[in-house]
């Protein structure tokens, strides 16, 4: 299903989404969004997506939600607002999504690249909520995420002063894992990609609900998890597979199950 707000790359297991609604500084309006929603629906059910990359444009990964939608929506058209649901399927996405960042990750923009496994930004990078700065907050996981992320006293500065935070504090902060050249970015988040999707299927999907569980669970908890996907995974094929290929000096061909 083609858009005219992303274009969709496949090279071997990785797909690569990339906004392009430069009218509008890759805002994610509701269609946008929905389109988003779809296209990471189809790589979740496609056995030859490995893992996905988010990208936006040099100067923009996204600016925020579409303003222009948020203006006209009042008291019931909030409560009935289906994009708490889009964002919902997007976090529910099991394979492993990667964001490029180049430029300003804001608002939406900002929850969007905080949804993903790992966030590469290049040099220009810069993220923020400034939600409060239009009598607003954010509405999308911004302060939830962000939080578990950053801790809570560079969350609460972003997200009450509406201060965005440039690539260099992104990192020391644990909101991103790379910087690059902004040339670089979305090469190095394909690279890794690349890397990832190489790998058992069963075994990414199992470790990335790990993984999630520890932002949302204590310790304990999280440990049994862990342990329970570990265990599963002993009856799989591809476990098998990696073992003896480790052993035999020579690539894994995994297939799944």
């Amino acid at each position: 299903m083609e858009t005219p707000w992303i274009q969709r790359q496949q090279r071997q297991r990785v797909v690569t989404l990339t906004l392009q609604r430069p009218q509008a500084r890759n805002a994610l309006s509701t269609p946008c969004l929905e389109q988003l929603v779809y296209l990471l629906g189809q790589a979740d059910a496609d056995a030859e997506v490995g893992a996905v990359v988010i990208a936006g444009s040099a100067r923009y990964f996204a600016a925020g939600a579409d303003l222009h939608e948020l203006q006209q929506q009042d008291l019931p058209a909030a409560l009935a607002d289906h994009r708490p649901q889009l964002w919902q399927r997007l976090a529910q996405f099991s394979k492993p999504l990667l964001a490029a960042v180049n430029g300003y990750a804001l608002g939406a923009g900002c929850e969007l690249a905080l949804a993903c496994d790992i966030i590469i930004c290049g040099e220009s990078a810069r993220f923020g909520l400034p939600e409060i700065t239009l009598g607003l907050m954010p509405g999308a996981g911004g302060t939830q995420r962000l939080m578990r992320c950053v801790g809570k006293s560079r969350a609460s500065q972003m997200v009450l002063s509406g201060e965005a935070i440039d690539a260099r504090l992104a990192l020391q902060s644990g909101l991103v894992s790379e910087v690059c050249l902004d040339a670089l970015t979305l090469e190095r988040a394909e690279q890794i990609a690349s890397r990832i999707s190489q790998q058992a299927p069963l075994a990414l999907r199992a470790a990335k609900q790990a993984l999630k569980q520890a932002e949302e669970t204590g310790l304990s908890a999280g440990l049994a998890i862990e342990r329970q996907q570990f265990v599963t995974l002993a009856a799989t094929e591809d476990r098998h597979e990696g073992i003896a290929a480790f052993f035999e000096k020579r690539t894994p061909h995994y297939k799944g199950r």
